[in-house]
């Protein structure tokens, strides 16, 4: 019996340590975060995942202290926050999220009474990008209609640049002391956001096939600025089985379209494009949707991600 509970009690006691670990360094964290405010030196920024992070850190710059509610590695969609990470929405100067990504995080903002959230989502024109259709159905205004909303905007430079240059606005206006520099600062980072345009609309001018085929249908936006067409196998949720049907379909656009490549992402389960590419005799490869950075990311922030992916769609779209 005993020998029963003493097996019994380690992992608890593991747990619980690692646990204790866990809040430590988020109270070392937070309260250093408190105290940098109480001198008035950082704004204390929360992100909700990757995308919001690296405006935040790019246009805040040395004013600012940002945490992330999605740690690396996690998939965003699936996130659920801690009551910890909820309650300190309530302290945050200032919240940075994208409504419509990450339900946990938009129920969250909603409950605390956040005064300072600004939804990223608002700074440009959402579209709808049909799912099954891909990136043959264009992009409508987005009128309310939540479920049909794309909310992949940063995947676009261009709209990606729209909402650096409104959080930039928002951030001078939360803390008016840093303007100049949180003005500089997004001016520096839309320049670096049109170069890659540029890299894009000149990388994938001529190329042998416009469509691509990719196991989540994150880049609508990606693919109607440069004239491709995007087939999803599975639509926007990343986890989501295709149906017998759906393969067939594939198979019959890749050889119509001549596609060679079936696109998987870095932080879903690559099994469903190696079946689809078996299937079909596919080519797989990574284009990454940017939902986090983590060691197995090609490149270390969002410009670089964003060059790996102008590579791999450049070689299965056959770019001369």
């Amino acid at each position: 019996m005993t020998v029963m509970n003493v097996s019994r009690l380690i992992p608890t006691a593991a747990v619980a340590g690692a646990v204790a670990l866990g809040l430590t360094a988020l109270t070392a964290c937070s309260s250093s975060d408190a105290a940098d405010h109480k001198n008035g030196d950082k704004l204390d920024v929360v992100a909700s995942f990757y995308p919001m992070q690296f405006l935040a850190e790019q246009i805040g710059g040395e004013h600012v202290s940002v945490t992330t509610l999605t740690k690396p590695g996690v998939e965003p969609h699936d996130l659920e926050l801690s009551p910890r990470q909820i309650g300190g929405l309530a302290d945050a100067d200032y919240i940075l999220y994208l409504k419509g990504i990450q339900p946990a995080v938009d129920d969250a903002i909603g409950q605390s009474g956040a005064k300072d959230a600004v939804d990223a989502a608002k700074l440009t024109t959402l579209e709808d990008h049909g799912t099954e259709a891909g990136g043959e159905e264009h992009g409508h205004e987005h009128h309310g209609d939540e479920a049909g909303a794309d909310p992949h905007i940063w995947l676009d430079p261009v709209k990606y640049a729209e909402v650096a240059k409104g959080v930039g606005k928002s951030m001078a206006k939360a803390d008016p002391h840093h303007a100049a520099d949180y003005r500089k600062n997004t001016d520096a980072l839309v320049g670096k956001l049109d170069a890659l345009d540029k890299a894009y609309a000149d990388g994938l001018k001529n190329t042998a096939t416009r469509t691509f085929i990719t196991t989540h249908s994150a880049f609508g936006y990606l693919a109607e600025r440069y004239g491709l067409t995007q087939e999803g196998i599975a639509g926007v949720d990343p986890e989501a089985e295709p149906s017998p049907a759906r393969i067939s379909e594939i198979h019959t656009i890749a050889k119509k379209d001549r596609a060679t490549t079936v696109f998987f992402e870095t932080l879903a389960s690559d099994r469903t494009a190696k079946t689809l590419a078996k299937d079909t005799g596919l080519k797989t490869d990574v284009l990454d949707p940017l939902e986090g950075i983590t060691p197995k990311s090609k490149g270390a922030d969002y410009i670089e991600v964003m060059r790996s992916n102008l590579a791999a769609l450049q070689k299965a779209l056959g770019a001369k």
